[in-house]
C-alpha cells in the first residue's frame, strides 16, 4: 500500500479513503474516509503511523465489546482484551488472560469479526467458582 492523501485503507471488509486533514485534531472518520490530522507534507510512515493508531483502537473497541456481549450470552465474565501485533498466527487466541486479538482482524467484514470473536469465547476454559465458606457466617 502506498501511505499518501487519497489512499484506500481496508476496514471492516470495504475501504476507507485516506485524508490528510490539518483541520482536525485527532483521526476521524467521516462517512467513507478517514481524515488524519496531519499535513499535507507528511511522510508516508506519518500517514502509516497514524491510519494504523486509528485502526488499533477501533479494533480493541469493537473486540472488546463483542467479547462483552459473546460472554453475557454465554453467561460468563467479561473477558480481557489485549492486541497482537505477531506476523503469523490466529486472528484470535484465547489464553489463560483473556483474548489476544490481532489488530488487523479489523479490516474484516463486522460478521467475520462477531463470529470470530463469539468463537474465541466460547473456548475459553470456564472458571469454576466455589462458594465462599465464610460468605453464610
Amino acid at each position: 500500500m502506498r501511505w499518501r492523501d487519497g489512499a484506500a485503507l481496508p476496514y471492516l471488509g470495504d475501504c476507507l479513503t485516506l485524508r490528510l486533514n490539518t483541520d482536525c485534531k485527532e483521526a476521524l472518520q467521516a462517512g467513507g474516509e478517514l481524515h488524519l490530522p496531519l499535513p499535507p507534507e507528511a511522510t508516508a510512515r506519518q500517514i502509516q503511523d497514524a491510519a494504523e493508531s486509528w485502526l488499533r483502537a477501533c479494533a480493541l473497541r469493537m473486540v472488546t465489546a463483542q467479547a462483552a456481549i459473546a460472554a453475557r450470552q454465554l453467561g460468563r465474565d467479561t473477558p480481557k482484551v489485549s492486541l497482537s501485533f505477531a506476523a503469523h498466527g490466529h486472528w484470535i487466541q484465547p489464553d489463560e488472560r483473556g483474548l489476544r486479538c490481532h489488530w488487523r482482524l479489523i479490516e474484516q467484514p463486522r460478521q467475520t469479526i462477531v463470529q470470530t470473536v463469539e468463537r474465541a469465547v466460547a473456548a475459553l476454559p470456564r472458571i469454576e467458582t466455589s462458594l465462599d465458606l465464610f460468605a453464610f457466617a
